[in-house]
């Protein structure tokens, strides 16, 4: 029988938290470089293509055998730009959390597409050979606006969890997430934390999302959602 969440039907215009973590639960990520290439194949995925670029590089007699295999990987590579959107993320060593949007059902390809690239990156990396992640990865449907943002402070908090620091220390943690998005401290044009942030207010100190971050978890609104999740 099929694990809970692995088996997907897939809604277009839909919020889904997706998660996954490493077979055997070892880590995914085991440096910066690790982190850093993850989130970078996220942006290639879902932020536009110019294969124009690429095409020059092909056609250029400057441009070296290696240049013209990369530019042509690139021309090949799937793009997910306008069909998916994401929404916040947090990678921890041995898994990952990312809350995304869809237009048209295409999350499973985007899925797949990311896991399998940075499985690729990863073996070749640490010259192992085999699977990385435990499972198909996990995808959950956001069914109301309240589990929307009760999901968005599940995954923002794992970082800061994980290490036993209160949220707000969350700078101390050594684990990236979308959070400094959210804090207005940093600045990424490919994260829509707009459908987040537009509940909360901008100017009122007591109805922000940072304080938000620091009421206590409704569990019972995203149970569904982050099943599998307690021994992380």
């Amino acid at each position: 029988m099929a694990s809970r969440n692995s088996v997907k039907i897939y809604t277009p215009d839909s919020y889904f938290h997706v998660y996954n973590r490493g077979v055997e639960q070892r880590n995914i990520f085991q440096d910066e470089q690790d982190f850093s290439v993850f989130l970078s194949y996220v942006q290639t995925y879902i932020t536009p293509k110019d294969n124009q670029v690429f095409y020059d590089i092909l056609t250029s007699p400057q441009s070296t055998s290696k240049d013209k295999d990369t530019a042509l990987k690139m021309i090949n590579l799937k793009n997910y730009y306008l069909r998916v959107q994401l929404i916040c993320y947090a990678l921890l060593p041995n898994h990952f959390h990312m809350l995304l949007y869809q237009r048209e059902p295409v999350i499973n390809g985007f899925m797949n597409s990311l896991g399998t690239r940075y499985a690729m990156y990863f073996n070749r990396k640490y010259k192992r050979k085999g699977v990385l992640f435990q499972d198909v990865y996990k995808a959950v449907q956001v069914d109301s606006d309240e589990q929307l943002l009760y999901l968005s402070q599940y995954i923002h908090t794992n970082p800061v969890k994980a290490v036993g620091i209160p949220i707000h220390r969350w700078e101390e943690s050594p684990y990236p997430s979308s959070l400094p998005e959210y804090l207005g401290l940093r600045n990424t044009d490919w994260i829509s934390k707009e459908c987040i942030l537009d509940y909360f207010s901008k100017t009122n100190p007591g109805d922000t999302y940072e304080k938000f971050l620091g009421i206590p978890m409704d569990l019972e609104r995203i149970a569904n959602s982050a099943i599998d999740i307690e021994s992380e």
